[in-house]
């Protein structure tokens, strides 16, 4: 089978339109309540790597549905206006993310270059993936 575009190809496409932070800069945004990092890792990934602290877990393959405030599967997060910086183990699937994102209007949206592992690389802070027990989820906590 030959294929149109190989999945570099769309990665370096991707690339040559999006903002690409180095963890350097992404780790001097940590703080600034106007950017929300982003984890598009899937959760096993999260389990035997932690992340960085204060991401935000959002699974790439729910990413758009999170994202559309059309979509059933809305998260009021991406609604507020921050800067999104994404990452990924490292740094492909990221772009292809932000590019997407881009691409449907969500602005600002940049990515790590080199994922987690530049950023682990770097030794910068990380911290294990926050519980997610049915206890400690806010929806699960009783109203009135």
């Amino acid at each position: 089978m030959v294929m149109k575009k190989g999945a570099m190809q769309l990665v370096e496409e991707a690339e040559a339109e999006i903002s690409t932070l180095s963890p350097a800069e992404a780790h001097a945004m940590m703080d600034d309540p106007d950017v929300q990092l982003v984890d598009i890792r899937d959760v096993r990934e999260l389990d035997r790597k932690g992340m960085i602290p204060g991401a935000l877990h959002a699974p790439r393959g729910m990413l758009e549905f999170w994202v559309d405030p059309e979509s059933p599967y809305h998260k009021p997060a991406f609604a507020t206006g921050q800067t999104f910086v994404l990452y990924c183990a490292g740094g492909l699937r990221s772009a292809l993310a932000a590019k997407t994102l881009q691409d449907m209007g969500l602005a600002p949206v940049a990515h790590i270059g080199g994922g987690f592992a530049a950023w682990q690389e770097a030794q910068l802070p990380t911290a294990p993936r926050p519980s997610s027990s049915p206890s400690s989820h806010p929806s699960s906590k009783k109203t009135g």
